[in-house]
């Protein structure tokens, strides 16, 4: 029997049941599938239920009917290489970016993450025996689900006196990175069938989690401008959208950040159209200018829609996993459930450890340094792509959104430069429903500034030499 939930319709559960089957290649590409009698008696519903779930996947090309002989599967993804039927099935989708970050590469463009050797992981090493000292205990303690109090302290101590936030502590909640906390609220806001808006070029790794939701993805295109608001608001008068994703300061994959105006006025959007806004501001202090970014959406917030996302991960500690989870009281609640759900609290050595830095003088310091030595990065990285490619500068940020020649061969590009050892973010990943736009996104904040040179020399060869091929005489665009 399907679970009878009040919140969703019946056809749609048992449209999940059939769907969640074909998707994981338990039913297999032109299977004949069960009766609606047959389908109907074993989950207990009406046979109408049934047939209206088939036709909602017939509408959607799931399934296609034949006379008098039944329902027949059209798509099916079966998870075994050899092309024999699996025993078990998983029902997790694709995860581009991770199948990406598994490949074995010397130039590893493709990771936004930081160097180590540009982190305080000396700093934190020499005072770990200080930390024990402080906190016997530690190994033996559980965190609370919602964060240790003297961290949560700690973070809104620091948005106040570095960002101007002011932020109750009762609306923290600390995860276990940003990726856990988008998890955490999708899982608590979103279930299938709900309409989320999506920027794009976006967060591959959100994208993928809404989608294994079952969430239809409607994207919201980003340029250097920010957004057009009245376009916007026409998707969420259209869609009535549950949530809406954005990384508005340094965007991943872009490096744009949305003018101040528009901030305020997406708030104003969200409130008027009751939909959240989930901030993600992983890149918040990574920028290449004097002055910080603007503040976050939710600065803005007086309705209570917007879900603050700051994460510490990127560019403080990656190994402790560290973010914070800011929103409304009345949305805070479900959240600590969800947290609850997910892991029952981010382990406290991770969070003493962190607050031991957060509250040190050391902080400042390591993140003006941070900043000179990546905008040096960068600057490396353009250099050796000036002549090649067409790109915006970011004021910030760990990536370069690189457009490639409208005739260029993106499957060849990719090939070979991952045979020459050169890895990177093809287009489609970043795009929500994975259009394959001639864009790579580079990231220059892993690799040092002499691997930057070698890496974009092989990669620009490559790139040249393609376009050589395709724009020979003889040759055919």
């Amino acid at each position: 029997m399907v679970m009878k939930s009040e919140h969703t319709a019946l056809y749609k559960q048992v449209y999940e049941y059939m769907l969640s089957r074909i998707q994981t290649g338990e039913w297999a590409k032109d299977r004949r599938l069960p009766s609606v009698r047959s389908l109907a008696e074993l989950l207990g519903v009406h046979r109408l239920t049934i047939l209206k779930a088939y036709q909602l996947l017939k509408e959607e090309g799931h399934v296609y009917a034949k006379d008098k002989t039944g329902y027949y599967c059209k798509n099916s993804n079966l998870l075994s290489e050899a092309g024999e039927q699996p025993a078990i099935y998983s029902y997790i989708q694709n995860s581009h970016l991770s199948d990406i970050h598994r490949e074995q590469t010397s130039y590893k463009f493709s990771a936004a993450v930081i160097d180590p050797t540009l982190l305080p992981n000396r700093y934190l090493s020499q005072h770990a025996k200080e930390i024990f000292d402080r906190y016997p205990h530690l190994l033996g303690t559980y965190a609370p689900v919602k964060g240790d109090d003297e961290l949560i302290t700690g973070l809104s101590a620091y948005f106040q006196k570095y960002d101007r936030l002011y932020i109750h502590e009762d609306s923290i909640v600390v995860t276990s990175g940003a990726q856990q906390g988008i998890d955490i609220i999708a899982k608590v806001f979103v279930q299938a069938h709900d309409y989320v808006l999506i920027e794009s070029p976006t967060y591959s790794g959100a994208a993928d989690i809404f989608v294994n939701r079952g969430a239809k993805l409607i994207p919201v295109p980003i340029n250097s401008a920010g957004f057009c608001l009245e376009e916007l608001e026409s998707l969420m008068k259209k869609h009535r959208p549950k949530l809406f994703y954005t990384n508005p300061t340094y965007q991943n994959p872009t490096g744009y950040t949305v003018p101040i105006d528009q901030r305020k006025q997406l708030a104003e959007l969200a409130e008027k159209y009751q939909c959240i806004i989930l901030e993600d501001d992983s890149f918040h202090e990574i920028y290449f200018h004097e002055s910080p970014p603007p503040p976050p959406i939710f600065a803005y917030d007086t309705g209570g829609y917007v879900i603050y996302l700051r994460s510490f991960c990127k560019y403080m500690a990656p190994g402790l996993r560290i973010c914070a989870m800011v929103a409304h009281p009345s949305l805070i609640k479900w959240l600590i459930k969800g947290k609850a759900l997910a892991d029952n609290g981010t382990p406290l050595l991770n969070q003493k450890a962190f607050l031991f830095y957060l509250t040190s003088d050391r902080v400042r310091t390591h993140m003006e340094k941070l900043r000179i030595a990546l905008q040096i990065r960068k600057e490396t990285m353009e250099a050796q792509l000036k002549n090649h490619f067409k790109w915006d500068s970011p004021g910030g940020g760990l990536n370069l959104w690189v457009r490639l020649d409208d005739t260029m061969d993106k499957a060849k590009l990719k090939d070979r430069a991952f045979a020459s050892s050169v890895s990177y973010v093809p287009g489609y990943i970043c795009d929500p429903l994975e259009r394959d736009i001639p864009y790579i996104r580079l990231s220059y904040s892993f690799l040092n500034e002499q691997d930057i040179k070698n890496g974009m020399g092989l990669l620009t060869n490559i790139y040249d030499s393609l376009l050589n091929e395709i724009h020979k005489p003889n040759g055919r665009l």
